[in-house]
């Protein structure tokens, strides 16, 4: 690494030792961190990068095979079809300022959101919203607004009161369980193996998305929980957030292990035999369900069980982060 002469601080860029060990995959995991991070917004520091990489002995042929590849499909292909496919299937296509140039076609470069496969058209926020994750635009929300409006409209329109309570409250944990399940994987991101191999992929995606799911169930249900009438005795709007962390972080960390469709279903699986049903025995709704319940959510030593449980689960999936990496299998 040098440092800059921006006189604006510690700031880096990355030298010709550095890049070529990037290249030849020597490169410490911090180094290459650090390195995908700043190539993203230094152009300079990409070509160096780049430079190394067709230089090097397996990468080099490597990309030329490519290059040709792509010139080759450029030149038998109109030249107004090589912008256009860019959203066309499933919206991949090539990154910002990708530029491709064949014999007997004028230079064409493509702008858009690269591989995140976000149309052109969006505004800015939308895109945003639908790079988050496949869960914030599908299914899961919807059971989201239903589950949120519903226990609403159950307590008030149809008179159900404060029983409904205790149900949300011990639905709630496993909603966010279930939108991480749809943000990431190979069989819930159609654009899985592209974003894997991405610099901002693996585990950094996953928890980008998993943060945006939490982002948006945290608040409705809280909010729905929170205009519920109160049950003497009962539990708190928020006393479920512990938990729902704890069994998030449960799903990602197990995830790491079997995948992170089987480790949302064996955790959900696991809430359902273990705290549901047994909440549910004494009846399903009203007091009998709350008293049921209750344990599993009332009282400062069950939710510092919850958080050490959360930390515990949190260090696990810190300490597995390298599995993110690669590819699940089916």
């Amino acid at each position: 690494m040098r440092r800059g002469r921006s006189g604006l601080g510690p700031d880096w860029h990355v030298g010709g030792e550095l890049a070529a060990r990037y290249a030849a995959g020597t490169a410490a995991e911090s180094e290459a961190w650090s390195l995908e991070k700043h190539v993203e917004a230094c152009g300079a520091c990409a070509a160096v990068v780049s430079s190394a990489v067709r230089a090097g002995p397996e990468t080099g042929p490597l990309l030329a095979g490519i290059r040709a590849a792509v010139l080759e499909r450029a030149v038998q292909e109109p030249r107004e079809s090589v912008g256009s496919r860019a959203y066309a299937n499933n919206g991949t296509g090539p990154a910002i300022g990708t530029t491709v140039t064949g014999a007997g076609t004028s230079t064409t470069t493509v702008t858009g959101a690269g591989t995140t496969g976000v149309p052109p058209r969006l505004s800015r926020a939308a895109r945003v919203v639908w790079a988050a994750g496949p869960a914030l635009r599908g299914a899961w929300l919807v059971a989201l607004v239903i589950v949120a409006l519903g226990a609403v409209a159950l307590s008030y329109g149809a008179g159900l009161g404060a029983s409904v309570r205790p149900l949300l409250l011990v639905t709630a944990p496993v909603l966010p369980l279930a939108g991480v399940a749809l943000s990431y994987g190979l069989h819930a991101d159609p654009l899985y193996e592209i974003a894997t191999s991405t610099p901002a992929g693996g585990l950094r995606l996953l928890l980008t998305r998993a943060a945006a799911v939490l982002a948006v169930s945290v608040p409705a249900l809280t909010l729905a929980g929170a205009v519920l009438p109160v049950a003497a005795g009962g539990p708190g709007a928020a006393a479920w957030l512990l938990p729902g962390l704890a069994l998030t972080l449960a799903a990602l960390a197990l995830g790491s292990f079997v995948g992170g469709r089987r480790g949302a279903a064996a955790v959900g699986a696991a809430w359902l035999a273990f705290v549901v049903a047994p909440a549910a025995a004494g009846g399903p709704a009203g007091a009998a369900l709350m008293a049921g319940a209750s344990p599993y959510f009332a009282g400062p030593a069950v939710q510092s069980g919850w958080a050490a449980g959360a930390v515990a689960c949190a260090l696990l999936l810190a300490a597995r982060r390298r599995s993110f990496d690669h590819l699940e299998t089916p």
